[in-house]
Order: C-alpha cells, then structure tokens, then sequence
C-alpha cells in the first residue's frame, strides 16, 4: 500500500470519527434538555451589552437580589426551594449570569470583571435600588469587588459558602492558552465538556461534595443540573473554558478588608473547606459575622432551607431607592 492510499485511509477514519463525535454530542444536548425542569413562565430579559439576561421577580417588601453559583450547572435554579419562601417579606430578584442557565452563552473569555459589571448594570437598570444580596460559592469574590467599587448599589451582603480568597486569585498559567484553544474547539471541545459534564459525574460530585445527605441527590436535582450544564447546545462550554483556564481571576482580599457594607456568611457545618474559607474571610474584616447550618453541605438552601430563610431574614433589611 503506497503513502497515498494510507493518507487516504487516516483521512476517511478521520472524518468518519469526528462525524460520529459530533452526531454524538449532538445526542447529549438535545436528550439533556428535553425534560425542560428548569424552564420558568415568570421569566424576564435584560437586554444586556454582552447578552440577555434571564431573571425573575417574585414578591412585595425590600429588595434581595439572590446571585447563585458561578458554575455551568448552575441557574437561579440554585434558589428554587426558598424563593417563594422569601418572596412574602421581599422583592426577589434572581437571575442566570451570563453564560449559565438560560442566559445568553456568547463566545467569549468571562472573566470577575465582567460579571460585575453587570451586577451594577442589573441593579442600576433593572431593580432601581439600592440592595442586599445573597450570593453563593465561586460568585462571592466578585461580587464584593462589585460592592467595593459601588457600595451604594448594596445594602446587606450574605455569602453562601464563599469561594476560597487564595484560591479566587489564581491566574492562567503558560498552558491556559493550550487548554482554551482545545476546549474550544468545535467538536473535540464539546466531547471533552460532555464528559465532564455526564450527568453520573454531577450525581457523584453532589453526593461526595456538594450534599450532607445523599438522598437528597434524587433524579429531579441530577436531570436539573445536567440541563443547566446544556442549555443552548455548545456554547455551555465557554464558561466552562473560562474557569478550567483561570480567567475568573479575582483579587477581593482587600475589598473584604474595607468594605462598610454588613457582611455575613452562611455555611454548611459539614463542608470543611467552606467553613476555612469563612474564617479567611474574618480574619481579613472580624466584623463578618458567620453562621453554620448543621446536617449540611455547598447547598444548605437546598439541604435545609428553612434554617437558611430563617438565617436570611435576620441579615436583610429595608429599600433605599438609587437616586
């Protein structure tokens, strides 16, 4: 056999591989969302520079801006067994950040700055008023930076298991540009996000890292998640490029050590790394006040959510309009 016919071969399996990969991922998208769990009636847009956003307003009373976790399988979908429970002492807001949920997914490097730019934008140009927020888990960091730059926007801030400040301000090495070119490739790309976004592999990281009880991880929270990881087909990924390269990079040390705003932290008693984070946390400002909700994890508002409502009416408080 000559070196063309081999060339020829290699080529035609070639192509045939990648077809099938792409059939393939194809298949995972269009099966992950076809349940429609996280679809809401009560949706809103905000026509925002970068994309639309998705948000919802639920309730009468102060305003509480509910900011979930900076993730690919994460919504607002994060709050929903304690919306409705805090929507009879609050305006409620909650929204997908971009990139996540059923917001635009645009292609493009997300990076801390970004996102609070657009917390300002949504409070600016949506709620009209000043604040308090509830922010979860890899969200947090940039969150107080938004509250640094812009304190009047924010009243109360309550963190939910706040991302790590050391491990927030870890920034892309030599071979981020390597993993963003190769997670962002069309088809390759896509495999590589579907696998790490399998839906056994969010069940596994629920039961052994996000949940105390794992009963709690049943099918409806696992097909939840593994939609949110697939809505819009593909372009899910490039937030998830984003965080896998480091381009979240937030350095909010010094707006935790400074800010004026009441700042308080709620834990789940039983995850270890939240509660070290905490205590990072008010070491930088000992006047962060921090609480721990027992037989729970990374989602107390799922595990226990009427510990956690009882927790966020005690932290809220009333409007102050933006002037």
């Amino acid at each position: 056999m000559n070196k063309w016919k081999k060339i020829g071969i290699a080529a035609a399996l070639g192509t045939m591989t990648f077809s099938a990969a792409h059939i393939i991922n194809k298949l995972i998208f269009s099966s992950a969302v076809s349940k429609n769990i996280t679809e809401n009636n009560e949706e809103k847009i905000y026509e925002w520079k970068f994309g639309n956003i998705s948000y919802t307003v639920r309730g009468k009373g102060s305003p509480l801006l509910l900011i979930h976790d900076l993730q690919s399988i994460s919504s607002s979908y994060d709050w929903n067994k304690i919306v409705n429970i805090l929507s009879r002492d609050h305006e409620v807001y909650t929204l997908d950040l971009l990139g996540c949920g059923h917001s635009d997914k645009p292609n493009i490097t997300y990076t801390a700055y970004m996102y609070t730019q657009m917390l300002q934008d949504f409070i600016v140009n949506v709620m009209h008023k000043k604040t308090d927020i509830v922010v979860h888990g890899n969200s947090a960091p940039m969150t107080i930076i938004a509250a640094y730059i812009n304190p009047y926007l924010f009243g109360n801030i309550i963190l939910v298991n706040p991302q790590d400040i050391k491990k927030a301000m870890k920034s892309p090495d030599k071979k981020s540009e390597i993993r963003r070119f190769l997670l962002n490739s069309p088809i390759i790309g896509t495999l590589i996000y579907n696998i790490c976004m399998r839906r056994e592999k969010i069940r596994a990281d629920f039961i052994t890292k996000y949940l105390y009880n794992r009963k709690n991880a049943n099918d409806t929270l696992i097909n939840a998640y593994h939609e949110n990881a697939h809505l819009m087909g593909s372009s899910t990924k490039y937030l998830f490029t984003s965080t896998q390269c480091n381009y979240l990079t937030a350095s909010a040390a010094k707006a935790v050590s400074e800010l004026n705003n009441n700042i308080y932290i709620i834990t789940g008693k039983q995850d270890r790394d939240a509660c070290i984070a905490a205590e990072e946390y008010k070491t930088l400002n000992p006047s962060i006040e921090v609480v721990s909700i027992d037989k729970a994890k990374y989602y107390p508002q799922i595990e226990q959510p009427l510990g956690f409502v009882k927790n966020i009416r005690l932290f809220t408080s009333v409007p102050c309009t933006i002037k």
